[in-house]
């Protein structure tokens, strides 16, 4: 097991759009509390809540759009203080990196004595932060989560910590239903599990869980011996004095990159980025790279570079001082590639032109601008789809089993990105309403929608969904109905509530 330093700065989106700890503030990114700040959660805002509930649990709450640029661009002091002690660091993500304990552990005189240097070398720097460590980096994240600011865990003892930890710490909220459900409540209790029952009922991800609840490596190291050189490298002659002259040399590098692992077969999951500058400094910088695309390595190169000369505008950030010589991107870590789905409109292979119109458009609108459905699991036909940004990997496809409550038949042609309210009413012209035990009040006879009314000519339903019933906080209970109306259209009705509302439209 490799002994890591994790360093967390807690609610990072929220810091870098400039709200503090002590104020009621949230970074949200498409209507929904992306993050919060501490004086937010006291007053009962939470990560993923719509921003209307978010607002009226706290009205004053400071609403500000997530900067995932801002974030990263942020981050690099964090990651330039901590590489003043030791090297190395490799940035999970923003707000969160980490470094091998080992070494600078014996230096500094002792796991503990590491620990608290980079925790104050951060905090000095004007970031509040947690470090620990632990066994594995999954363990060292909860490490630096716990206590006041951090902790260490014993060299054997990751699983004893985090036994009493519960499941929603896999951050895999289908798999921990699934495990509440059938008894399963901490991760001790999951670690218990025989692995090969676990890989048998749970498929690959919910092994690579279960080994993380047992404080071991999500997967084993599977180094590739004698591989080639797979590193790819730019030169600037005269040196580039604009940071966009770079992170287009990046982009073009990282496809290169890119095809050469697809080449052989593997993966990369860790990639370090290095810039020589004219006056001979090199920037190094490790970023966990599963799942980047080109333009997101590009997009990394920029933070690099911008955040390393201490830029405060946009003019700034574009000027590298002294001017760059030469940048290189080399897998750090390459596992076999397991494989990956990056198709579009049903082709088997993306073509070079397609390639080409998606990055321009990501360029003009940001990595999320152009993005691909994905079939997952899920009742509703709007919770059934997913849509990830091209070039990056896809969850997995949509797993087995019965979903009570889901509609059969075809599916249905539009689904609307907000429900459209609706009133259904019976031949008397009352609201028709299902009882708790499935009962239809009346069969249903006018159908109103956006100020439009349409007589029922065929309907059937209900079918309920008795969502989380063992969570109150996000216990849910719907029923839907098919409706046919005699201007020719049909609809997916759904009743929450007492209220009705259009959940798609059929053609």
């Amino acid at each position: 097991m490799t002994r890591a330093l994790v360093v967390w700065c807690p609610d990072w989106p929220v810091t870098a759009v400039g709200i503090d700890a002590a104020t009621p503030g949230a970074a949200v990114s498409r209507g929904r509390v992306a993050a919060c700040s501490a004086a937010a959660r006291a007053a009962g805002v939470r990560r993923g809540q719509r921003l209307r509930d978010a607002q009226r649990r706290c009205p004053d709450l400071v609403v500000r759009e997530r900067d995932p640029d801002a974030e990263g661009r942020l981050f690099e002091e964090v990651v330039q203080a901590v590489a003043e002690l030791t090297p190395r660091v490799e940035v999970v993500r923003p707000g969160l990196c980490a470094v091998p304990a080992r070494g600078p552990a014996r230096f500094y005189g002792g796991e503990e004595a590491l620990r608290v240097l980079v925790q104050d070398t951060v905090v000095e720097a004007g970031h509040d932060c947690g470090c620990g460590i632990a066994d594995g980096l999954f363990a060292a994240e909860l490490a630096a989560r716990a206590g006041e600011g951090g902790a260490v865990v014993p060299e054997g003892g990751a699983a004893a910590f985090l036994a009493p930890y519960p499941l929603a710490v896999l951050d895999r909220p289908e798999l921990a239903d699934l495990l509440r459900r059938l008894g399963v409540r901490t991760l001790g209790d999951f670690a218990a599990l025989p692995s090969g029952h676990v890989a048998g009922r749970f498929g690959a991800d919910g092994a690579l869980a279960h080994r993380l609840a047992r404080g071991e490596e999500p997967r084993p190291l599977a180094p590739v011996p004698g591989a080639a050189d797979l590193s790819v490298r730019a030169g600037f002659d005269p040196p580039a004095e604009q940071a966009e002259r770079v992170v287009f040399a990046a982009k073009r590098l990282a496809g290169e990159l890119h095809e050469g692992l697809a080449a052989d077969g593997l993966a990369c999951v860790r990639l370090e980025v290095a810039a020589g500058f004219a006056d001979g400094r090199v920037l190094r910088r490790l970023w966990r790279h599963e799942g980047l695309s080109a333009l997101a390595v590009a997009e990394r190169v920029r933070w690099q570079l911008s955040a390393w000369q201490g830029a405060e505008t946009e003019a700034e950030a574009e000027a590298v001082w002294g001017g760059v010589t030469w940048v290189e991107l080399a897998p750090d870590q390459i596992v076999p590639d397991e494989g990956r789905q990056e198709a579009l409109w049903g082709r088997t292979a993306v073509t070079g032109r397609i390639t080409r119109a998606a990055d321009r458009v990501q360029a003009l609108l940001g990595h999320r601008g152009i993005t691909r459905p994905v079939l997952v699991g899920g009742r509703g036909p709007g919770e059934r789809v997913v849509r990830v940004p091209v070039g990056d990997l896809a969850p997995p496809g949509p797993p087995e089993g019965p979903w009570p409550g889901r509609v059969t038949g075809p599916a249905p042609a539009v689904v609307p990105a907000a429900p459209s309210p609706a009133e259904l009413v019976d031949a008397s012209g009352e609201a028709v309403v299902v009882s708790a035990r499935c009962e239809v009040s009346a069969p249903p006879a006018a159908l109103a929608i956006g100020g439009r009314s349409a007589a029922v000519t065929g309907w059937t339903g209900p079918w309920p969904a008795d969502e989380r019933w063992w969570d109150p906080d996000h216990a849910r209970r719907r029923a839907r109905f098919q409706v046919t109306t005699d201007d020719g259209a049909a609809y997916l009705l759904a009743v929450e509530g007492g209220r009705w509302h259009v959940e798609a439209v059929y053609d």
